[in-house]
């Protein structure tokens, strides 16, 4: 089975939701050629309502950034997986490096988020990836291996999760990964998906590239053996360039 190519822009903390609608209404216009590539937009919370109504009618999906793993209660300035579900949200982006590295998420709560996420019929992006320190001293397949273990620990069932295989050092800095290191990494992880899970897990799971896309760079990561789309940063919110690396995926998706 050949997966779907994806391609997810995370807006992180940017664009209000006047911005973001505006954005979204101009990328709809662009993407009317897009058949075969999965656009998915990740706008920060306060965007979610409105970028929900402008999407309505397309084939693009509309994640959110975060989640809580709770239900509801004492929990300031947390959103719920239910919050997210009922506004027809169908993505959720859980582990990525800023909310490890700048706000302490341990293994521990993404692998509660992630089943909260799970069993509202939320797909998760799963984003795991290696510090600087870490690829220096060739750490990287423990790491991932660690956190792939620790973050789907006790969930049976994989159902659409998503991968996105971010190297820390390559998120905003510039610098990718080369090819070699991305094909090494995503192999890694989809033989770590087989060997606990099964075949068919492994074969049908989206894997991810993330760290510093643009157009420039797409089409030698698009072909890069094991890489299934990005999980796009800074690249994502400006309208040309987000759409020229969704147009570059398409391409490659129809050879």
């Amino acid at each position: 089975m050949k997966i779907q190519k994806i391609v997810a822009g995370n807006w992180k903390m940017n664009k209000t939701l006047n911005e973001g609608t505006s954005f979204v209404g101009k990328m709809s216009k662009l993407l009317l050629d897009i058949e075969r590539t999965k656009v998915i937009f990740c706008p920060p919370f306060t965007a979610l309502v409105g970028m929900m109504e402008q999407l309505s009618g397309t084939t693009h999906g509309l994640g959110a950034q975060n989640c809580y793993w709770k239900e509801s209660g004492a929990f300031t300035g947390e959103i719920s997986c239910s919050m997210l579900s009922e506004l027809g949200v169908k993505y959720v982006i859980i582990g990525h490096s800023e909310r490890r590295h700048v706000f302490g998420e341990n293994d521990e709560l993404i692998n509660k988020k992630i089943h909260s996420a799970v069993s509202h019929k939320l797909i998760p992006i799963f984003c795991v990836g290696e510090t600087e320190e870490q690829r220096k001293f060739d750490e990287t397949q423990e790491v991932l291996e660690d956190q792939i273990d620790r973050g789907l620990r006790e969930l049976s069932n994989l159902g659409d999760l998503i991968i996105a295989y971010e190297p820390v050092w390559a998120i905003g800095t510039g610098l990718n990964a080369d090819e070699s290191q991305i094909e090494e990494a995503h192999t890694f992880i989809r033989k770590k998906i087989q060997n606990n899970y099964s075949v068919g897990d492994s074969e049908n799971m989206p894997i991810l590239y993330g760290g510093s896309v643009n157009p420039k760079n797409a089409n030698s990561l698009i072909s890069t053996p094991g890489v299934d789309g990005f999980l796009v940063g800074g690249a994502s919110l400006e309208r040309d360039s987000f759409y020229q690396i969704i147009n570059k995926v398409e391409q490659y998706s129809k050879e």
